[in-house]
C-alpha cells in the first residue's frame, strides 16, 4: 500500500486569523474555533462522506444498517494529494463541501488556515473520547489546544525495521539495534554485492519519520508566527548520516513505488526497509518470492538503550466547516475510528493501523503473519506507537515543502548537492511560500 502521509502534532495556532480564518475572538486571533451547536437533529439525517480507503463502502454499510436515523453516503476518490484535497478546497469555497472527509495529518494545518475544519470538541462524546487515543495521535487533531478537536484520529504509521532475516543469518551479520550498528552492517552487506537498504529519493515522508525519531521538529508556532526548521538539529543529524551512506555507495537509491524498487527487494538486492506498519503489505505485494524470509525489529536507535520511534502516515476524519449536522457527523466519525467492529474491518480491508490504544489489541493484530515467518509483527509496532514523540509539527504548505525537498533529494543521490543542501533550499522556499500567502513567519 502506498503510504498515507505523515503527521502533524502539537501546535498552537492562535494566529490563524492572520492567515484568513474567520473564527476569531475580540482580539482578532483565533482560539479554539467558533462555538457550534452540537445538539441532535429532530429528524433523520443523511451525511455525505468522502474517503479513499479501500473497502470503505462496506464499513459504512455496517453503520447504515444499525443507524437508520443517521445515514451516510460515501463517495470515494483518489488519495488526498492526487485530487481529493483540491476538490475539498473547491467545495469549501463554493459552500458545498461534504459533511465529513478524510484528511491526512500533515494536511490538517492547510485546511485549518483556510477555516475549513469544524472544532467538534463541543460535542461531549468527542471530548470524552480523547483518552481513548494514543496521546500523540490526539495532538494531531487538537493542534495542542485545550478543548479542541478538529477531527477524529483514524490511523497511524509507527515505524520499525523490516529485514531479510534469512540473509542476515546466512551471512552472520547481526541485526542492527543502533544507527551506528546499522552503518557497520551496511558495510558488511555491501561486501556481498547487495545493499542493506534503499534511500528513496522521493519519499520525503520517510525522511521526516527518521527526523521525528530524533525528537526534533520541522515547524513551530508560538501563537503568533511560524518558525521553519527543515534544516534543524535533528534534520542535520539524519541528513549527514544518510549522505555518508550514499557517498560510500552503502545504500541504493531506487525511486520508491516503482517496479525497479520492487525487484530490488524481490531479488535480495536490498535487505531491509525502515518503514511504517503499512509497509508489511508493500513488502508482501512487491516481493512475493521472498515470503517467509522477512522479520520485523524495532527502529535502530541513535543511542543504545533509547526507546524512540518515528511515524510515517496516518489520517483523520474531519467535519468540514458548513456541515449542518456536527452532532451526527461526530457520532459517525467516532464509531468509524473507535468501535472494534469498524477498526477490524478497516484493518482487514485496508491494513489501517488504529489510533486508539484499545485498537492496538485487536484480535486481528495478535496473530502471526505468514509472510513474516509467522512472527507477531504487530507487537513490534504496538511498542513503536507508544514511543513516538508528540512534538513533531507540520506546516501549512506541506505540498510545496515536499516538492522542494524531493527535488533536492533527487539531485543529491546523483551527486549534485547534498541532502542537507536540499533541506536548506526547501526551508528558504517554504519561508517564501508562507510569506506569499501572508502567513506570519518568525525572523
Amino acid at each position: 500500500m502506498k503510504p498515507f502521509k505523515s503527521a502533524i502534532a502539537v501546535v498552537v495556532l492562535s494566529a490563524i486569523a492572520l492567515t484568513g480564518c474567520s473564527s476569531s475572538d475580540s482580539s482578532g486571533t483565533a482560539g479554539a474555533g467558533a462555538a457550534i451547536d452540537c445538539s441532535p437533529s429532530d429528524t433523520p439525517v443523511t451525511l455525505s462522506f468522502t474517503s479513499w480507503i479501500p473497502g470503505i463502502e462496506g464499513v459504512v454499510e455496517v453503520w447504515n444498517k444499525s443507524n437508520p436515523d443517521i445515514q451516510v453516503k460515501v463517495q470515494t476518490g483518489p488519495n488526498g494529494n492526487s485530487g481529493t484535497y483540491q476538490n475539498f478546497f473547491n467545495q469549501l469555497k463554493a459552500g458545498n463541501a461534504p459533511d465529513l472527509g478524510q484528511v491526512e495529518y500533515d494536511a490538517l494545518p492547510n485546511f485549518r488556515v483556510q477555516d475549513g475544519l469544524t472544532n467538534i470538541a463541543a460535542c461531549q462524546d468527542v471530548a470524552d473520547a480523547e483518552s481513548t487515543f494514543i496521546p500523540w495521535a490526539w495532538n494531531q487533531v487538537s493542534f495542542g489546544e485545550e478543548g479542541a478537536a478538529y477531527g477524529i484520529p483514524q490511523d497511524t504509521g509507527p515505524m520499525a525495521l523490516f529485514y531479510r532475516s534469512d540473509l542476515f543469518k546466512e551471512n552472520n551479520i547481526a541485526v542492527p539495534t543502533t544507527w551506528e550498528e546499522f552503518e557497520a552492517a551496511a558495510v558488511e552487506v555491501r561486501k556481498t554485492g547487495s545493499y542493506i537498504t534503499n534511500f528513496s529519493q522521493n519519499d520525503v515522508n520517510q525522511f521526516a519519520g527518521l527526523v521525528w525519531q530524533t525528537g526534533d521538529t520541522w515547524f513551530k508556532n508560538d501563537g503568533d508566527k511560524w518558525e521553519v526548521a527543515l534544516a534543524g538539529t535533528g534534520s542535520t543529524t539524519v541528513a549527514k548520516y544518510w549522505q555518508d551512506l550514499i557517498d560510500r555507495d552503502l545504500v541504493s537509491s531506487y525511486p520508491g513505488w516503482t517496479s525497479e524498487w520492487d525487484n530490488a527487494y524481490n531479488t535480495g538486492k536490498v535487505w531491509s526497509w525502515n518503514s511504517a506498519v503499512w509497509g508489511a503489505n508493500s513488502i508482501a505485494s512487491g516481493a512475493p518470492d521472498t515470503a517467509g524470509n522477512w522479520s520485523v525489529a524495532p527502529m535502530p536507535q541513535w543511542k543504545k538503550d533509547d526507546n524512540t520511534s518515528g511515524n510515517w502516515g496516518g489520517s483523520s476524519t474531519v467535519v468540514f466547516t458548513g456541515s449542518e449536522h456536527p452532532y451526527e457527523a461526530s457520532k459517525f466519525a467516532l464509531w468509524l475510528n473507535t468501535s472494534s467492529e469498524s477498526l477490524t474491518l478497516l484493518n482487514e480491508s485496508a491494513n489501517l493501523y488504529p489510533a486508539t490504544t484499545a485498537g492496538l489489541d485487536l484480535p486481528s493484530l495478535k496473530n502471526g503473519v505468514e509472510f513474516f515467518g509467522d512472527q507477531k509483527i504487530y507487537d513490534v509496532f504496538a511498542a513503536s506507537a507508544s514511543q513516538v514523540s508528540s512534538t513533531f509539527v507540520w506546516g501549512p504548505t506541506m505540498t510545496q515543502t515536499y516538492n522542494s525537498v524531493s527535488d533536492g533529494f533527487k539531485a543529491a543521490v546523483t551527486g549534485k548537492g547534498t541532502l542537507l543542501d536540499s533541506l536548506k533550499s526547501a526551508q528558504d522556499a517554504t519561508i517564501k511560500e508562507l510569506t506569499t500567502q501572508s502567513i506570519p513567519v518568525a525572523e
